[in-house]
């Protein structure tokens, strides 16, 4: 029998969630280099401008060095942020980078100018138990092979890149459509693993959350096919019975996350009921709707800042024929919006 250990982590990345660790763990020298391992690592370094790690509470806690932390092997391929790869090889004593603040560990490929070099972490062995490596697929939730027609209608937040405000139009129709009486669960389908997002939409309303993590997938950069993923996730948030299921889908349309193999699930496009798509700009919104449209999901509502003033919102509506709304403007509007495209009733509250 090869040699374990217990120690006592300081930090516990949320991208561990579905193992649901405690500080005190088992550490075996047994180590394997597949997406979605739990690894014991130590903080090598610090890092000012991103140097947090989200627990499994959605607190942040600040990494110091020497710190020994708990993460997940995965990848990362954020355009304003890490780009990163799961190694070939992992052993103790390899020296890995922190991808993500919520805990995913892989080989920095690509630092970023304006976040400074990822913190660095030498690998201490496999999170165990029972003297077994774990791994968060064995906690993920079971597959769907097809949604049933009848389901409560989906609604698609989309957006043309990272930080284009689709988290916070989430959030915003959430707290709206909550007050107006309707029961909505809520989801996020691709990008890379944290809870802060399904956590706000938690605050906002949502009487339910779930995402890829809890298909056992630390980002989605590796899964060319999610269709499965959100199909699982979307049959997980139908037993809450909800009025309706809100599902972000991280990242852009067109990107590392693979998120574009969503909208081409037949299953997903036949319960669609709306889709807002986020933009920064005029470009972004035109060549948005031109790739959406070619999938069969021509936008039905624009939102992100691209509506920040009159400029964006009439060239969209006018030469689009799309009506906009500002999520932090008009979160009335945009709840209206959003409203015209379901078959629900509301009691007022």
């Amino acid at each position: 029998m090869r040699f374990h250990r217990r120690i006592r982590l300081d930090r516990i990345g949320s991208a561990t969630t579905p193992a649901r660790l405690s500080s005190l763990v088992e550490v075996s020298p047994e180590c394997h280099a597949d997406e979605g391992s739990i690894l014991a690592v130590r903080a090598l370094g610090e890092n000012r401008a991103y140097g947090d790690l989200e627990l499994p509470s959605g607190r942040p806690a600040r990494i110091v060095k020497g710190n020994l932390l708990a993460g997940v092997l995965g990848a990362r391929q954020a355009l304003h942020g890490y780009m990163g790869r799961v190694p070939t090889h992992v052993a103790p004593g390899d020296i890995l980078h922190l991808l993500n603040m919520g805990g995913v560990i892989g080989v920095c490929d690509q630092p970023n100018r304006d976040l400074g070099p990822p913190i660095e972490v030498e690998v201490l062995g496999s999170i165990s138990r029972e003297g077994t490596p774990l791994n968060i697929k064995q906690f993920s939730l079971p597959p769907c092979r097809e949604l049933r027609s009848d389901g409560p209608p989906l609604l698609l937040i989309l957006g043309t890149c990272m930080n284009s405000g689709k988290t916070f139009a989430a959030a915003e129709l959430l707290r709206v459509l909550t007050l107006r009486g309707y029961r909505i669960a809520a989801g996020k389908l691709s990008g890379v693993a944290a809870l802060r997002d399904l956590f706000r939409m938690q605050d906002n309303g949502a009487i339910a959350t779930a995402s890829f993590l809890d298909c056992g997938l630390p980002s989605t950069v590796n899964t060319k096919d999610l269709g499965a993923i959100a199909r699982s996730v979307i049959h997980h948030l139908e037993r809450t019975q909800p009025d309706a299921i809100l599902l972000e889908l991280g990242d852009g349309i067109i990107g590392g996350y693979n998120t574009g193999s969503i909208l081409t699930d037949a299953s997903i496009l036949g319960r669609t009921a709306a889709r807002i798509l986020c933009a920064n700009d005029l470009v972004g919104a035109w060549g948005g709707a031109q790739f959406l449209e070619a999938l069969h999901h021509r936008p039905d509502i624009f939102s992100g800042p691209v509506t920040d003033n009159a400029v964006g919102t009439t060239w969209i509506e006018e030469q689009l024929s799309i009506p906009a709304a500002n999520a932090r403007l008009q979160p009335e509007r945009l709840a209206d919006l959003v409203s015209q495209h379901l078959p629900l009733r509301t009691e007022e509250p």
